[in-house]
């Protein structure tokens, strides 16, 4: 890949928008290998307000869906236009999670796709989170390719 893919490239993949978009800019990818994204996070996401109001810390499920909507974009990316128009990569599974470190307001969110396997429709891929050199989670997720109408 050359140049990073922004929001307006990973809006054209994913129909997820404020408050739920989970990603905002890969960095690295190399088709059916592998991805790597971040998101920012920062002190005026929406679910600071109640996770914790005194000590904001990010739910690790807002985690996984980062990591999901990563492994998205990472199936996305590897077909071409015509294989993927019309069709969505829905989150199928998840296997393994593990939450090693707290993500706070500030940290930048590393997020890194690895394919284990592919067969049909099923996308199966090893996820990570980082931030800076400390694993924040980690998991194996299973996406399956449907049929979707915008």
């Amino acid at each position: 890949m050359n140049e990073p893919i922004d929001i307006k490239q990973i809006f054209s993949l994913l129909p997820h928008r404020y408050p739920m978009i989970l990603v905002d800019r890969v960095l690295d990818f190399k088709a059916f290998e592998y991805l790597t994204a971040i998101k920012n996070v920062t002190i005026n996401e929406n679910f600071f307000a109640g996770h914790f109001p005194d000590n904001p810390i990010m739910p690790g499920v807002l985690m996984l869906e980062a990591l999901a909507q990563a492994g998205g974009l990472f199936a996305g990316l590897s077909q071409t236009p015509e294989e993927n128009e019309g069709i969505l990569h829905f989150f199928a599974g998840i296997d393994n999670a593990k939450f090693k470190h707290v993500v706070v307001p500030g940290d930048q969110l590393r997020l890194e796709i690895k394919l284990l396997t592919r067969k049909s429709v099923f996308w199966r891929v090893h996820a990570e989170a980082y931030v800076g050199d400390k694993l924040a989670c980690s998991a194996d997720l299973l996406s399956a390719a449907k049929e979707f109408q915008k």
